[in-house]
């Protein structure tokens, strides 16, 4: 009874940021299997690709949150980040409250204890978490313990340089009330100013992540995806305004705070992008979570995490913040600068190639892990025409090759019909110098960007790598791209693999482009430098076309000099021979990608469950609607003309139909 007095004294100040938990338990209000609230039962009934649990019936909130907190009964709405109760029997008056929750900070001028709640009812609010109390136990490594403490066995004989990176990695582990629950960004000991390198990145973690999944170590992953999504659609503010419902943070931290002058507690304190250089929402968070997921699922063999309702809500808020109608015309995401893993000014607003892959991604896993019911028909009929139409426009008007060059070369412009062959008003004046000469006749690549009147010819790395591992591109396209970088290695690999985008902004492009940024000056961080985490996505694009000679090439020159040059973020130079000048050494995700790299290498079998391959039944969708007078053709049939056909890990061959 002191606790639930306790939390009532508390809850006009901090309830909006708090999440109650048992620090012996699960994190998630559990319930006996037999009791009246717990989820159905898997085999009693037939049922669709998962399990999908019925929300709470809301009286039962509504009664027990009331009983807790003494609220009237009236007016009352689902919690945006409802209280996690446990109850000890079916008894519903008797609870354990834990002190782990997910951040304490005052807000003195936020009276209004309704803002709380979400407006729009059952069909925009997380339900509560509900677990049967008698679940599965599997027997996985406690991530969270001691740092010299072994990391579990592998199947592969490891070098010393592996060994000495998976004890990196495991340092650089962060827990939460005893539970592991992902890494920082960077873990150098002599770095006396962290900044927020000691937070954990959602978009960081994910090769952290898919490097303990392969080890066969997933708990620490679990934990990861099911606190992020607790910490999902808080109202975080810039200037009094918030963001949509769904948006994932950019990071957390764990914090420790004094309640009491006796008691403390953890908190998560979550970064939306408020305390970001730029203040821009991490549109990718989002996204690189929905991927995460269906990894987690696919190495693991255990769907049950993506069955959850809340899990399951979770998935819904994110598609339907970013498939929300607006006045864009093109399928593609339309974000502002710095919503990526290039998080600082740099000329990629609009509709940036690293976006729309992970977007195309975040879609398809989306559709293989969404429950199918009536309540979803409309959202999955909405996933498939967006891939449809996004696969057309990417295939089509991003792609760039000698043909496609020529086509641009010679483009009319101000055409207005429907006919028009140039669409968008490009001026072939844009098309820059260095490209005429630097494309290789067999190969070509997905241009960064593409806007009304201007297309970005810059190579971006991230995106034409994740085109091809999610199967953007078309087979042809793909292979291309690998064509040219294998035929540009000295540009984009050099002496350390790989170029975040080629070539630099120099001179007055990049004062006026990033607007004289002393960070990403040329060949420099975002703007040319080198990022050894995009190894294993070139890892990952090579073994899916066949191609795995070129990342044991890559693997094997950054495995000669990150270990020397102590596993830095990123490295300077046109050739990335020098380490970045403002670079964290240890960084975290340097370090995982590299593992990840070689354990992807090693099992490749293993590699195709994290790519997809092209889906033909995708392409018949086609929803042109301007047959007669609009489009001519249709990349549904450029892509269907031609099948990758693999009749040897290292022999691909194109068949025509």
């Amino acid at each position: 009874m002191n606790t639930i007095a306790l939390i009532r004294n508390r809850a006009m100040k901090s309830i909006r940021r708090i999440l109650i938990s048992s620090r012996n338990s699960s994190p998630f209000l559990s319930t006996p299997a037999n009791s009246g609230h717990a989820p159905p039962i898997a085999g009693n009934s037939p049922r669709p690709r998962f399990n999908h649990h019925q929300p709470l019936q809301m009286h039962r909130i509504k009664g027990i949150t009331q009983k807790v907190l003494g609220l009237p009964y009236s007016n009352f709405a689902p919690l945006t980040m409802p209280f996690i109760l446990i109850t000890s029997n079916r008894d519903v008056s008797t609870f354990k409250v834990r002190n782990c929750s997910t951040s304490v900070e005052s807000r003195g001028h936020d009276n209004n204890f309704e803002r709380i709640y979400v407006q729009g009812g059952m069909n925009n609010v997380k339900p509560l978490v509900v677990e049967s109390s008698h679940e599965d136990v599997t027997d996985e490594r406690n991530l969270g313990g001691e740092v010299n403490a072994s990391v579990g066995k592998s199947k592969w004989e490891e070098s010393d340089v592996e060994k000495q990176a998976w004890k990196l990695l495991q340092g650089a582990v962060v827990t939460y009330c005893g539970n592991p629950v992902g890494t920082v960004a960077a873990n150098d000991p002599g770095d006396k100013l962290p900044l927020n390198y000691d937070q954990v990145f959602l978009r960081d973690f994910i090769p952290s992540a898919l490097a303990f999944l392969l080890r066969g170590e997933s708990e620490i992953v679990k934990n990861f995806l099911l606190h992020t999504l607790q910490l999902q659609s808080w109202e975080k503010t810039v200037d009094c305004y918030s963001p949509g419902q769904g948006l994932m943070p950019a990071s957390f931290k764990v914090r420790t705070v004094a309640l009491d002058e006796d008691k403390r507690e953890e908190v998560l304190d979550p970064d939306f992008g408020e305390s970001a250089i730029g203040r821009v929402a991490p549109v990718d968070s989002g996204l690189w979570w929905i991927i995460l997921l269906r990894a987690y699922g696919k190495l693991t063999g255990d769907c049950s995490l993506q069955e959850r309702a809340d899990v399951q809500t979770g998935l819904k808020m994110i598609l339907n913040l970013c498939l929300t109608d607006g006045f864009d015309m093109f399928p593609s995401l339309l974000v502002t600068d710095g919503s990526c893993m290039i998080d600082r000014r740099m000329g990629i607003h609009g509709h940036p190639l690293e976006i729309q892959a992970l977007f195309y991604s975040a879609l398809r896993c989306s559709r293989e892990m969404l429950v199918v019911t009536e309540g979803t028909d409309n959202l999955i009929r909405a996933i498939n025409n967006r891939l449809s139409a996004l696969s057309f426009h990417i295939r089509e008007y991003y792609w760039v090759d000698m043909k496609k060059m020529n086509e641009i070369y010679r483009y009319k412009t101000e055409e207005y019909s429907m006919d028009a062959i140039n669409k968008f008003n490009i001026y072939p004046e844009q098309i820059p110098p260095w490209l005429m000469d630097w494309i290789p006749e067999e190969g070509g690549y997905l241009i960064g960007n593409l806007q009304p009147a201007h297309m970005d010819f810059r190579f971006f790395t991230l995106g034409n790598l994740w085109s091809i591992v999610s199967s953007l591109g078309t087979p042809r396209q793909n292979q291309a791209t690998l064509n040219l970088i294998e035929a540009k290695w000295d540009d984009l690999v050099g002496h350390m693999p790989l170029k975040i985008c080629y070539p630099a902004l120099d001179n007055e492009e990049w004062r006026i482009t990033t607007g004289s940024d002393p960070k990403n000056t040329p060949w420099s961080y975002h703007n040319g430098g080198s990022w050894p985490t995009l190894l294993w996505q070139f890892t990952l694009a090579c073994i899916k076309m066949g191609r795995t000679e070129l990342a044991q090439k890559a693997v094997a020159l950054a495995e000669k000099r990150l270990p020397v040059d102590s596993w830095p973020e990123y490295y300077d130079t046109r050739t990335g021979k020098f380490i970045g000048k403002q670079a964290r050494m240890y960084q975290t995700w340097t370090i995982a990608g590299f593992l990840t790299s070689k354990m992807l290498l090693k099992d490749p079998e293993t590699a195709s469950r994290l790519f997809w391959e092209e889906d033909y039944e995708l392409l018949d969708i086609c929803v042109c609607g301007l047959s007669k007078n609009g489009r001519k053709r249709c990349s549904r049939g450029a892509a269907r003309s031609q099948i990758l056909v693999c009749i040897h890990p290292q022999t691909c061959i194109m068949v025509s139909l």
